[in-house]
């Protein structure tokens, strides 16, 4: 008996896939699959919804329309499910002296004419926001989310 037949006669139902494997992504372990463009059922936006990979690189302003950094990854919480922070990445060049920053998501608003995230900040309150370097764990430290979440409550319009 071959592999393949062991594999049909023992499940019932088609195996659970990773994310890579789902339908609508581009390959699979390697091998091309087709493309976006070419399946009609895949979107990654909708009016109400985005892909965290599309959230990831969009760029984040200040009201003054300065270019702050961008969207480097979020926190969702595992409970909720909920998006908590956005972890904006600032400064540095190359990857060398840059910082992190964890906005609470509500402090974003989207702003279709930017494409891009703003946030109620200038640089200088920025600089004085909590945040860390590439290596570190804060949220790891106890008190730390309250922290962020205090800074940024402080001096919300």
């Amino acid at each position: 008996m071959t592999a393949t037949t062991v594999r049909r006669t023992t499940w019932s139902s088609a195996p659970t896939r990773r994310p890579s494997e789902r339908a609508g992504s581009s390959h699979f372990f390697g091998r091309q699959g087709r493309s976006r463009t070419q399946r009609s059922v895949d979107k990654d936006e909708t009016t109400d919804l985005i892909a965290s990979n599309k959230v990831e690189g969009t760029a984040v302003y200040n009201r003054q329309g300065e270019k702050l950094g961008e969207v480097y990854n979020f926190m969702v919480g595992k409970r909720s499910g909920e998006v908590a922070y956005a972890i904006m990445s600032f400064g540095g060049f190359l990857g060398i002296g840059q910082k992190y920053h964890p906005l609470p998501w509500n402090a974003l608003t989207y702003d279709t004419g930017k494409k891009g995230y703003v946030v109620d900040a200038d640089k200088e309150r920025l600089m004085g926001a909590p945040s860390y370097q590439a290596g570190e764990e804060p949220f790891s430290r106890p008190g730390y989310g309250q922290q962020v979440r205090d800074f940024w409550s402080s001096g919300l319009t």
